[in-house]
């Protein structure tokens, strides 16, 4: 279909898309501690991912940030969505992204600290707010499970709310 017949108008909502990594190795996740010069997210742990770039799909958009952020590689796949409202006509499309690394160690990063964090000390981490929901959910999906849907906003109150939309109905 031609770009005449997307329907592309400023005042749609548009996404911005990113991608978000959750690399396994056994009962640990390895999370990137955000450098305390980082605007946002600072001494925050994450996930490793970046923007998608113009030319590229989601899968390789992560493998590329997975190596430029870590040094390591892996067999990644799909395994949710995320639409986070940012502005009322713009929003970040993030793909989640999980993987399992058996072998190597991250080489260090300008993004942060990368450190293989046991699930069962999650909480004891100052963690970015949706990043044990995910991990949870994720946790709980079957290698043939498909995808979640899931999307992200503040409340009037200023909390955060993910609602995960129901499969299959």
């Amino acid at each position: 279909m031609p770009v005449t017949d997307q329907g592309v108008t400023r005042d749609r909502y548009m996404l911005i898309p990113r991608t978000l990594i959750f690399l396994m190795r056994g009962e640990s996740v390895l999370l990137l501690k955000g450098a305390p010069t980082k605007r946002i997210w600072a001494d925050k742990y994450n996930g490793v991912g970046g923007h998608v770039e113009r030319g590229e799909d989601v899968l390789s958009a992560a493998r590329r940030e997975l190596l430029e952020e870590t040094g390591l590689t892996a067999d990644l796949r799909l395994c949710g969505t995320l639409l986070v409202d940012a502005e009322p006509n713009v929003g970040i499309g993030v793909y989640v992204v999980v993987g399992e690394c058996l072998q190597g160690e991250p080489r260090p990063s300008n993004e942060g600290t990368l450190e293989w964090v046991p699930f069962a000390d999650l909480t004891d981490y100052p963690l970015v707010e949706d990043v044990a929901l995910l991990l949870a959910r994720i946790r709980q999906m079957r290698p043939d499970d498909p995808p979640f849907a899931a999307r992200s906003f503040y409340d009037e109150d200023g909390n955060l709310v993910v609602r995960f939309a129901e499969q299959g109905g």
